[in-house]
C-alpha cells in the first residue's frame, strides 16, 4: 500500500524516487509499461534516514475516489545529486505511482495572456465570460497560452479569437503575477499587457460560446467587478 505522506524533493531538475521497500535513488525507464507498481517519492522517516535535510516549500493534496495523500514539495540541502531521477522521465513510466507522476505533473507552470484594451478616455475594455471558472462574470481578454506561443502573441490571438479585435500591444512591460490557489498545487502565471484601442463596441465580432457581450469601464468600476486574481493585479496599475 502507498503511504498517505510522502516527501517530493526536487532539486534542478532531480528529483529523488524510492522502490517499495523505500531504497534508492531509483530510476525510471521511459515507455515502460508494466503494471505493478514499485517507484514512489520517500516517506518522511525514509529521507531522514538517508541523512538528507530539507526546505519545504508546500503541501499537496491529491485526492482520488478511494484515497488522499499528502505530498511535501521540498527542496533538498545538499550538491546536485546526478544520480538521482530527471524529473521529465518519470510521466513516461508506468512503474512510477500515480502520485509520484500527479506531483510532478502539478509542478508545472499553467501559463495565461492577457492584455488590457484601453482607449484614449482611459476606459478599459472587458467581455461577460460564458464557460469556465469565471462563468457569468467581466474579465479581460486572454485565456490559456498555446504550448509553443510567445505570451505577447498569445493574447493577441485570444482577443482577436474572442471578441474579433485584432490588436497591436504598446510598448510597455506586462504585469506578471504567479499564484497557486488552493492546496491541489498548480501554480499559474499570467502576463497581463497593455493596447490601445479607440474603436466602437459595434465593431467587434464576438465568439458567442466564451463571450457573451463586451463593455467599456473605467479602471475603477473594472478593478471593482474583476473577480480573477490576475486581473485585478492588471487593473490595479491603472489606478
Amino acid at each position: 500500500m502507498h503511504p498517505s505522506v510522502v516527501v517530493y524533493l526536487e532539486h534542478d531538475g532531480k528529483v529523488l524516487l524510492v522502490n517499495e521497500e523505500g531504497n534508492g535513488p531509483a530510476h525510471p525507464v521511459k515507455g515502460r509499461t508494466a503494471s505493478s507498481v514499485q517507484l514512489r517519492f520517500p516517506t518522511l522517516r525514509e529521507v531522514e534516514t538517508m541523512g538528507i535535510q530539507y526546505e519545504e516549500k508546500a503541501k499537496l493534496r491529491l485526492r482520488y475516489d478511494d484515497a488522499s495523500y499528502t505530498v511535501v514539495k521540498a527542496y533538498p540541502k545538499i550538491e546536485w545529486p546526478k544520480n538521482w531521477a530527471w524529473k521529465d522521465a518519470c510521466v513516461s513510466d508506468n512503474v512510477v505511482h500515480p502520485v509520484a507522476r500527479d506531483a510532478i505533473y502539478r509542478s508545472i507552470h499553467r501559463l495565461v495572456s492577457k492584455v488590457m484594451v484601453c482607449n484614449e478616455e482611459g476606459m478599459v475594455l472587458m467581455g461577460k465570460v460564458e464557460r469556465g471558472h469565471f462563468h457569468g462574470f467581466w474579465t479581460l481578454p486572454g485565456g490559456y497560452m498555446d504550448h509553443d506561443e510567445h505570451p505577447a502573441t498569445g493574447c493577441v490571438r485570444e482577443t482577436l479569437e474572442e471578441l474579433g479585435l485584432s490588436i497591436v500591444l504598446d510598448d510597455v512591460e506586462p504585469v506578471i503575477t504567479q499564484r497557486i490557489f488552493n492546496d491541489e498545487g498548480i501554480s499559474f502565471v499570467s502576463f497581463t499587457y497593455r493596447s490601445t484601442w479607440n474603436g466602437d463596441l459595434s465593431e467587434l465580432t464576438l465568439q458567442t460560446e466564451e463571450i457573451s457581450e463586451a463593455a467599456w469601464f473605467s479602471p475603477q468600476v473594472a478593478f471593482e467587478q474583476a473577480v480573477s486574481h490576475f486581473d485585478r493585479q492588471a487593473l490595479r496599475s491603472l489606478l
